[in-house]
């Protein structure tokens, strides 16, 4: 086990590492993304209309103190291991598909996936400035941006070919 883990508590560590899934040893940022698109499908099959945009905003603003918290318990500066943020983005990148197309085809999960990752791991258009904000407002911005590049890209190319 990672040692920075042990220096935070419990419910923190559960909410900054998205249930767990940021513990794990390679690429935790990947699996933390792939565990919220995947939770997506389920969530888009019992929500009344399409709210991964309100969600999206709610995970970014309740997670801002406890991405504090574990980075201030820890004492690291933005670790991989907190993967809240790629929750929030990846969740946006959905915010603009009307919900019966989602259930309709999804494999538009995984498309709304890897341009996430494009723009998580990236960081183009801004996207990277956005790192510099202090605290867990620079760990969580910069992939609610990316989520948003990823939203239009998803949507653009959705309603070409779909629609």
């Amino acid at each position: 086990m990672n040692p920075e883990f042990k220096k935070v508590d419990r419910v923190t560590l559960l909410v900054t590492t998205f249930l767990g899934s940021g513990m794990l040893p390679i690429m935790p940022g990947t699996y933390g993304s792939l565990l919220a698109a995947a939770v997506a499908y389920p969530l888009a099959l019992v929500l009344p209309f399409n709210l991964f945009s309100l969600l999206s905003l709610l995970v970014f603003f309740a997670a801002i103190p406890f991405v504090n918290k574990a980075m201030a318990q820890s004492k690291t500066k933005d670790p991989g291991w907190i993967v809240i943020d790629e929750v929030s983005g990846q969740w946006l990148a959905f915010a603009f598909l009307p919900l019966d197309i989602l259930i309709k085809h999804p494999w538009l999960l995984f498309i709304g996936f890897a341009l996430f990752r494009f723009f998580d791991i990236l960081k183009p258009l801004g996207i990277r400035r956005l790192e510099k904000l202090p605290g867990a407002w620079g760990v969580m911005t910069d992939d609610l941006l990316g989520g948003f590049y990823a939203a239009i890209v998803l949507s653009i190319g959705t309603y070409t070919t779909l629609m």
